[in-house]
Order: C-alpha cells, then structure tokens, then sequence
C-alpha cells in the first residue's frame, strides 16, 4: 500500500479519507489498493484511510487477524450494534468519504459495495462519494515494464493478425473457403506458441456475423469463409508474464480485389472517427486541458451520427486496458454509462467505433496509450480494408 500516494490523491479529490471494505471477496479492488491477498473472509472489515493521519481498522473479533499486516489502530466488533458504532468511531470528524460506489452504478467497474453498506456509512452522518477516479489512479496506471509488455505482446498479437488473414487466402485458393472457427482455432493455437495468453476469444465474424460485436464462432455457429465475404477478427491477448497487461485490436479484411461501395464508405466513416478520437485526446493531453472519457465518446459519436449511422454505432467508443482486457481506468463512454472519468497519464484504453448493418458490420479498433505530454496508438492502424485475396 502507498500511504503517502494515496493522501496526496485524497486532497487532491478533496475528500476527507477513503474507506475500503469488503465482505466474501465481493470487492477484489480492496485487496490490490491495499496489497493483501484476499484469503478466507467471513465477516465484514473495514479500512479507514484519512486524508492525513494513521489508518485505522475496524474488524470482527473472530476475524481480528485479517488487517494485521496494514499499518494503524484496530477496533473489534462482535455485534451489529457495536459494528454500526464504531464504524462511527472509526470516521470520526469525516464528512464526506470514498467508497467503491458509483451513483445509479455509472461505473459499474468500481460500484461494489452494495447497497445496504452505504446505507449503513451514511447513517453515521457522512456523505458517500465515489472512489472511481481514486481506483483509476492506482489501478489503471502502468509502469514502464508494463508499457513494454504491452507493445511486445502488440507485435506479435500483430504478427497473428496478419497471419490470420493470410490463412484465410491459403485456403480460398487451395480449398475454395474455410471457415470462422478454423480462423478462431488458429488464432489461439498461434497465441499459444508465441507467449501469449487470453481469458476468451478471438472473434472472427464473416458478413452478418460481422455485425454482432461479441459474436464468437462455436461449432454451431460457425459458417464458411468464400469469396467476396467480408471477415471482422477481434483479437486481444497478453503476454504470458505476471504483470502483463493487454494488447486489443479489431481488423477487417475483404475476400476479392475491392470491397464493395458500401463496405467502403462505412469502413471510411469508422476509420475518421477513430482517428478523430486519437487526435481529440492527445490534442487534450499536449496543451494540458483536462479531458474525460464521455467527452471522447461525443467525438466519435456525433461524427458518425453526422454521416447517418448513428444509430448503427450500439456500443461505447472503448474501454480501459489493463492486466484485465477490460480495465479500471476511464471508458470512452457516453453512451452505456457517462464516464465523468478523466484521462490521465501513463492509462490506456481502446478506441473502436463501430458501424453494425443488417449484412455486415464494420469495427476498428486500437489501442491508445496516453503519456504525458500526449496519446497516441501502440501497434499497427488499420487505414485500408486487408485484401484477402
């Protein structure tokens, strides 16, 4: 646990102290802000961070163990009574205090205490508020090994991706088609003999399937690759390190010479806002102005709403990366939640604008890493549909 980083972002919040809690290993967070393995947890504890001061604790007498390797005083309970009074003893003067909570779970990443425990802190007379941008800044940041851990694994998820495409090629020629879940099935064999690991995945999505975001090829699902398809592979993996985080890209490619008129223009629409986005943050980033993660969204957004396929983009903009695909830091969302997040240093996240039509669907995705005097793509950016034959 970093006291000292953590106070300083707790004045920088302008809160009077951070209260961390969990019950059953409801909220993993706790355990890595704190740096503690979660273990047997059978009754409820709470941390108490000040915004200056020693942390205390307040645990249940029949678990008094569980904090023993965190710095400050530790209180007992045994009843819910007691538990109720000194939850108010362990606050103290605080007035306004952060918990993982997100009003009307905004953020649903971070909203983990439930219900009937901010009932509870709120009924010792504190206001709660949430802890969402305390968590991005200590969850969501990398460091420099991770940053390299990340664009190795984008140069060989890049290597797969290319040679996913060209297997599709081989075997048009040799065979006449193949198939989605040929394509995925390689994709995983490859990431295996290269380093690299995924929880899921990949997609690989040819014409109307292209237009599901999270269609993923099954036996059952399955269809054949034959000319004049358009193929979607989404594919995302990191390497197989401790501490790795994850590298996630959406391609398109056409089996023929050209794709056809219409796949052109939404791949066009797509493609410029993307790079709109790009561009938007690291404008932001290099004159110092504060952006946030909604705000990024209404960029890609309203550019292609303007081009008349607004309501064909279903999904945010993109989300966090980090040791998890999906990560604690600011989405580029104003669509299934308003991010009010804002986009800091040394975070990344992806950008994938998506178009979905009724015979196919267009996503281009990246991976942006913001540093400090800018943000900018870390691999290879799609800027033409892949000719597959």
């Amino acid at each position: 646990m970093h006291l000292e980083g953590i106070q300083e972002q707790l004045r920088s919040e302008g809160v009077d102290g951070w209260l961390l809690f969990d019950h059953h290993v409801r909220g993993p967070i706790a355990y890595r802000v704190l740096g503690m393995a979660a273990g047997h947890v059978s009754r409820r504890w709470y941390y108490w961070i000040p915004v200056q001061g020693e942390p205390r604790k307040l645990v249940h007498c029949i678990e008094s163990r569980r904090l023993d390797g965190l710095p400050g005083a530790k209180m007992e309970y045994a009843s819910w009574q007691d538990q109720a009074r000194l939850l108010g003893v362990l606050l103290g003067e605080a007035k306004k205090v952060a918990m993982q909570y997100s009003p009307n779970c905004m953020i649903p990443y971070v909203s983990l205490v439930d219900a009937g425990t901010i009932e509870l802190v709120r009924g010792v007379g504190v206001e709660v508020c949430s802890s969402a941008s305390l968590v991005q800044y200590f969850e969501a940041r990398w460091t420099a090994a991770q940053l390299e851990m990340h664009n190795e694994a984008g140069r060989r998820v890049d290597q797969v991706r290319a040679e996913a495409f060209q297997w599709i090629g081989q075997q048009l020629k040799q065979q006449g088609q193949s198939n989605e879940l040929a394509i995925a099935q390689f994709i995983r064999k490859r990431f295996v003999e290269m380093g690299l690991v995924a929880e899921d995945g990949p997609i690989v999505g040819v014409n109307a399937h292209s237009a599901d975001p999270h269609y993923v090829p099954t036996a059952e699902s399955s269809v054949p690759i034959t000319a004049g398809d358009f193929v979607l592979i989404d594919l995302w993996a990191k390497l197989d390190q401790p501490a790795a985080v994850y590298y996630d890209i959406t391609w398109t490619g056409y089996c023929g010479d050209e794709p056809t008129s219409e796949i052109q223009r939404v791949f066009d629409v797509v493609t410029s806002s993307r790079d709109a986005a790009v561009e938007f943050v690291d404008t932001a980033m290099r004159q110092g102005r504060c952006v946030h993660g909604f705000e990024v969204d209404d960029v890609v957004r309203n550019l292609i709403t303007e081009n008349g396929f607004g309501e064909a983009f279903v999904h945010r903009t993109g989300h966090s990366i980090g040791e998890e695909v999906h990560g604690n830091g600011a989405n580029i969302d104003n669509l299934e939640t308003h991010d009010t997040r804002p986009i800091i240093p040394k975070t990344c996240f992806s950008i994938e604008p998506g178009i979905y039509l009724k015979d196919f669907g267009v996503r281009s995705e990246i991976d942006c890493y913001v540093g400090e005097n800018g943000a900018s793509p870390t691999g290879a950016v799609q800027t033409k549909v892949v000719q597959i034959l």
